[in-house]
């Protein structure tokens, strides 16, 4: 659990400098530069590519950026006490885009600093960052949605859903989108090229990596081509049903 004097609702965000990596040079970036005149939603988290984190936690803010920044926010930044190089890799396995930026709290001087520096020695993660989210503005914290101190790794309040709720209540959550698909495969493009024209994002699930295999795609869509595209939780089908699902 983080430190009882962790920073609040009205408090300014620490000081710190990060050590970036940007075009195989070193980029010094500063809470100034990042905060300064804008309005900033900043989730954290105690590890890149770790399972609670990748599977749900970033994929959940990459999937909302829209609607956050329609509602007012300019940035959305990941923080983790990670170097620049394993957030990088991260954000490339990822496929982060311009959606957010990474911010690697490598020295975790950030994290010390909003009382959020926690110690999982237990685990051999050494000290990393509790998970949480704010919303900032000109650098003064507006909002934050801090885990509660239970067993294991708990993610209840920090999410996109959460943080979307509150500064914009009214907003329409994006369908989450799904394309099963395969190396070399001409219909899987045309699927994914259908959603990007009309504005969707989406998960590719590429059959022959992380385990998954032609078994996986007949256990999940009952099918055995590609691509099997999920709106909702909803099976639409190949990029035939796909397209005629959006043209209607």
């Amino acid at each position: 659990m983080p430190d009882q004097k962790h920073l609040m609702p009205g408090d300014r965000v620490p000081e710190a400098n990060f050590r970036t990596r940007q075009d195989d040079d070193w980029l010094d970036v500063s809470t100034t530069d990042i905060f300064a005149g804008k309005t900033v939603v900043v989730f954290a988290l105690p590890g890149a590519f770790t399972p609670t984190c990748s599977s749900t936690h970033l994929p959940g803010y990459l999937a909302m950026s829209g609607q956050l920044k329609a509602a007012g926010v300019d940035q959305i930044y990941c923080l983790s006490v990670n170097d620049s190089f394993v957030m990088n890799a991260w954000a490339k396995d990822q496929r982060v885009g311009d959606e957010m930026k990474m911010i690697p709290d490598g020295n975790g001087s950030f994290s010390e600093g909003m009382g959020m520096l926690v110690d999982k020695s237990d685990l051999g993660f050494g000290f990393r960052s509790w998970r949480y989210s704010m919303l900032v503005k000109d650098g003064v914290i507006d909002k934050m949605f801090i885990e509660p101190d239970l067993p294991g790794d708990p993610f209840q309040v920090s999410d996109a859903d959460t943080m979307l709720e509150y500064v914009a209540p009214e907003a329409v959550l994006p369908k989450r989108v799904t394309v099963l698909s395969k190396p070399g495969c001409p219909h899987c493009t045309r699927a994914k090229t259908a959603l990007q024209e009309h504005g969707y994002k989406f998960e590719e699930i590429e059959l022959g990596s992380h385990g998954i295999s032609f078994s996986s795609l007949q256990a999940v869509s009952g099918r055995g081509t590609t691509p099997q595209v999920f709106i909702d939780g909803t099976l639409i089908g190949g990029a035939d049903e796909l397209e005629q699902w959006l043209s209607a």
